[in-house]
């Protein structure tokens, strides 16, 4: 019964992501989207663009989805911070980590270890598995703002070549998927959804 109850305890734990609202707003703009919305979108992402993946048929698609709806639950206690917000994302790792044992904490040794030991994979990026979600979690955003003519990014002032930095990892995970971004990403700056990117400094 006690393993019951810390099981029980945990989902009920779980409750707490609905309340987390992220930076992205919804495609409709009508408010931003919370952390759970996020966490159970790109899951079904991976379900339907796995085929996309750069490691094809080997692809471990369960695992995948197990990753997604996983890595953002230590965002309860860590919150959700703006991934161009340099000072903000200073502490995350170790934000994050504390919350990763509270919060995976609460189950059975067993599945604590097993959850906990998902949400570590993701994190450290190794696995195709990994890169591969990792690839959806940054496409997410970017689909949201280019479908909210640019809301966030406008917002807090990011530019396009802030946008292809913090989202080049996406080739890791899959090649067509960071192609298809960086189309997103011309085409946002041609409809003045994005600001263009700086221009650097000439020698004297």
């Amino acid at each position: 019964m006690d393993r019951l109850k810390r099981q029980i305890g945990f989902i009920v734990e779980l409750d707490k992501l609905k309340t987390i609202l992220r930076q992205s707003w919804l495609a409709d703009g009508s408010r931003r989207e919370n952390s759970a919305e996020h966490s159970w979108h790109v899951a079904l992402m991976a379900l339907v663009l796995a085929e996309h993946a750069n490691a094809g048929a080997n692809l471990d698609l369960a695992r995948v989805v197990k990753l997604l709806l996983l890595h953002d639950v230590v965002e309860i206690d860590a919150g959700d911070v703006l991934i161009y917000d340099v000072s903000g994302n200073a502490d995350k790792a170790e934000r994050e980590r504390r919350a990763a044992e509270r919060i995976y904490g609460i189950l059975p040794e067993d599945q604590s270890a097993e959850l906990r030991a998902l949400w570590e994979e993701y994190e450290l990026g190794e696995t195709e598995e990994a890169r591969f979600a990792a690839a959806l979690d940054r496409l997410m955003p970017l689909l949201h703002n280019f479908l909210t003519e640019g809301r966030a990014w406008m917002h807090h002032g990011i530019t396009a070549d802030q946008v292809l930095a913090a989202n080049a990892r996406i080739a890791a995970g899959s090649a067509a998927l960071w192609d298809y971004a960086r189309g997103l990403i011309d085409e946002a700056v041609e409809r003045g959804y994005l600001l263009p990117p700086k221009e650097k400094n000439s020698d004297p």
